[in-house]
């Protein structure tokens, strides 16, 4: 009798529940070394098959005619070789779907061919794929068969039968969803015609409800089990990330209830393109699979003691990420740097000193310098938070969804920031509860970029390093709305920002030039968009620029009677004096004017009342005098930067040197935004009283 995991048979003679991975994504193909040792784990984890199909390996899917060469065929050999040595049953798949005429004999000979020399190659276990093709038949093969589903039938029974009918053979059809079936999954002629006249011996691929299901529920299975008269065998894409570059999965395999197993030929995970971060989805679905929900179901091989323990995907992932741990903490390549316990072991026989040139010593700095940079040990609260930043393909883990939550949060009550109100303790208290959980991911990276084992972090290191910066912009705009930004946050909020200021690419601008971008996104409330408008002054707004005038004096007051030092600009709101001509601009969004920028070109044509007693010399570098206020409802500076731009643009033309601008130093809003543009500096005043400060430029 066969070895039980090398054809697909167990040892009482049936076939046994098929459990493992296919590589079936689209990209670049694993290595013959990473193959290797996904068989190992297979074995370890009780896992039994591996299907090979990956999408860019020429000779299986675009070239699939031609044979493979002497180096090619050892290469597969020693693959299946290393299957058959580990226990795990090596199914060779071909899609020959993109380009094969049906009707034509030389066509079938070809593959029979093809597929004859792997079976030289100690191959027992095949597939035919046909996802991912044009439906449309052509001419030669619209006048051989009746349909699509006829063609691929007729040809796959053909081969399954050329070759002794295999013990494990797979068809994967083109319709291989419940999203692709017209008009449903029980009405679908296609899949009737698959399942009245494919060769009993023959087991079907089927992705679930959708090419990427979010839940594969027992009755879903039910009812294309009954179209196809035998029970799938699932290929899962819920770890697949070949159709984002910007997606990886860590989460447990999840929402596919154990009630299942009993309904199903096999599962076979289709994981991310990377090899080394598949560890959680492969390990958790060997967990799975040595699940059941009552006595007597032995589809799947496992132990007395996990016979009636039910799935836990939480406690599966826990399992996954211990383990995953110690992946972590094992150097992987000279050069690297040693765990933390072997630092610890000074004199330790087992490890040679590495030779240095003249036996130069460590380095140990003096009392003043910069101490040695020390890497501290991956935890696994590490690897919790690294799963539920990047946790499947519908659901955010628990730290994510917290984290957007509280950002979208500081947003909407952005004026509880600045403003002395009863929500302002709680802005601030969850504006540092925010603060910490991006420190945490930050402290994560450092740990995982220090990680003994490189070729892990290697696979990692574009998606760690993508959510490092993109939670750094937000911890820099929250701490801007806090009052606490300082360079690094004002570069966030420049019109002109870095490239790692804003994300996508040609790709990020397409989807937002498209209607209805990010009504999938998986956290439901994203920010709306607000558009500004700046525009002249005009006498129908004079009273809402008074109105704003008097709010932020109250806020400036914590709503409380005060007594404000007058400022000469007052006069520019009170009407003892007007804005000079062209000198006067409002800021508008949906809701009305939120802003104003008012001018006065020459400074010594105002009242005597309201001149205070300036220095000739102060008054030949900022002649006039400017006025800016805004709403706490706008939280972003760059149209109060175009408004004031056209204010000191307008003063220019009219032959200014400079302009000058007087603050109360409880208007720490205004205070910060003239800091941050740069241009203004603060002007030592002794005319000014105390409790007023004088920031000028120059034009």
């Amino acid at each position: 009798m066969s070895e039980p995991g090398v054809t697909g048979v167990s040892k009482s003679g049936t076939k046994r529940f098929i459990s493992g991975v296919v590589e079936g994504f689209y990209g670049r193909p694993w290595t013959m070394e990473q193959r290797t040792q996904l068989f190992k784990r297979e074995q370890k984890w009780g896992l039994n098959t591996y299907l090979y199909a990956p999408k860019d390996d020429y000779k299986h899917r675009m070239y699939w005619r031609d044979l493979y060469s002497v180096e090619e065929a050892e290469q597969l050999k020693a693959l299946i070789s290393a299957a058959k040595e580990h226990e795990v049953e090596f199914i060779y798949a071909i899609s020959p779907g993109l380009d094969i005429t049906f009707s034509n004999p030389k066509e079938v000979s070809a593959l029979k061919m093809k597929l004859d020399q792997v079976r030289e190659f100690g191959c027992r276990s095949f597939s035919l794929l046909f996802d991912d093709i044009e439906a449309e038949m052509c001419p030669a093969d619209k006048q051989a068969f009746s349909s699509f589903a006829h063609a691929q039938v007729a040809i796959t029974n053909q081969v399954y039968q050329h070759l002794g009918e295999p013990q494990t053979f797979l068809f994967c059809p083109t319709d291989y969803c419940a999203a692709f079936c017209t008009p449903t999954v029980s009405q679908s002629a296609y899949l009737r015609t698959v399942g009245d006249t494919l060769l009993p011996g023959i087991d079907v691929l089927w992705t679930g409800p959708k090419v990427v299901s979010h839940i594969i529920s027992v009755e879903s299975i039910d009812e294309v089990s009954s179209i196809l008269k035998r029970a799938p065998v699932i290929w899962d894409n819920i770890h697949a990330n070949d159709y984002d570059p910007q997606r990886l999965f860590l989460g447990p395999f999840k929402d596919r209830p154990s009630a299942l197993i009993p309904k199903l030929k096999g599962v076979l995970t289709n994981p991310n393109c990377e090899f080394y971060p598949n560890f959680v989805a492969i390990h958790t679905l060997a967990t799975w699979c040595r699940s059941t929900t009552g006595p007597g179901q032995r589809d799947v091989e496992m132990s007395d003691e996990d016979q009636g323990h039910s799935y836990s995907p939480q406690n599966a992932l826990s399992l996954a990420l211990t383990d995953w741990l110690q992946e972590f903490l094992n150097p992987d390549q000279p050069g690297g740097p040693r765990s933390s316990s072997a630092c610890l072991k000074k004199g330790s026989l087992d490890e040679e000193p590495m030779q240095t040139d003249g036996g130069v010593s460590s380095y140990i700095p003096g009392p003043g310098d910069n101490p040695l940079y020390t890497a501290e040990p991956l935890t696994l609260e590490d690897l919790n938070l690294l799963s539920e930043l990047f946790y499947l393909p519908y659901e955010y883990g628990p730290t994510a969804k917290t984290m957007l939550q509280e950002l979208d949060w500081l947003k909407d009550n952005s004026r509880a920031a600045s403003a002395d109100t009863d929500q302002t303790a709680e802005w601030h208290s969850r504006a540092q509860r925010f603060d910490q959980m991006c420190e945490a991911v930050v402290q994560m990276f450092n740990r995982l970029s220090n990680a003994p084992n490189r070729r892990i972090l290697y696979d990692l290191y574009d998606y760690i390093c993508d959510i490092k910066s993109g939670v750094g912009l937000a911890r820099a705009h929250i701490k801007a709305l806090g009052g606490r930004g300082g360079r690094p946050s004002a570069q966030v909020m420049n019109e002109d920002p870095e490239p790692w200021g804003f994300r996508g690419g040609l790709s990020g601008e397409i989807q937002r030039m498209l209607p209805c971008h990010g009504n999938r996104d998986l956290f439901r409330n994203p920010p709306m968009t607000v558009v500004y408008t700046v525009r002249p002054h005009c006498p129908e707004d004079t009273m809402e620029v008074k109105r704003i005038f008097k709010e932020m004096q109250r806020e400036a007051g914590g709503n409380r009677a005060t007594t404000f030092q007058p400022v000469m600009s007052d006069g520019l709101l009170a009407g003892e004096m007007l804005p000079s001509s062209q000198c006067a601009f409002v800021l508008e969004d949906d809701v009305g004017v939120c802003g104003y920028a008012l001018g006065l070109t020459d400074v010594s044509q105002a009242p005597a009342k309201i001149q205070r007693a300036l220095w000739d010399s102060i008054l030949q570098v900022y002649p006039s005098l400017i006025t800016m206020q805004l709403l706490p409802r706008v939280t972003d500076p760059a149209p109060a930067k175009r408004m004031i731009g056209c204010l000191l643009s307008s003063i220019k033309s009219c032959g200014s040197r400079g302009v000058f601008c007087e603050l109360r130093p409880t208007d720490r809003r205004m205070l910060d935004f003239y800091t941050k543009l740069g241009s203004f500096q603060t002007i030592p005043w002794d005319g000014a009283p105390q409790d007023v400060i004088a920031m000028g430029t120059s034009l």
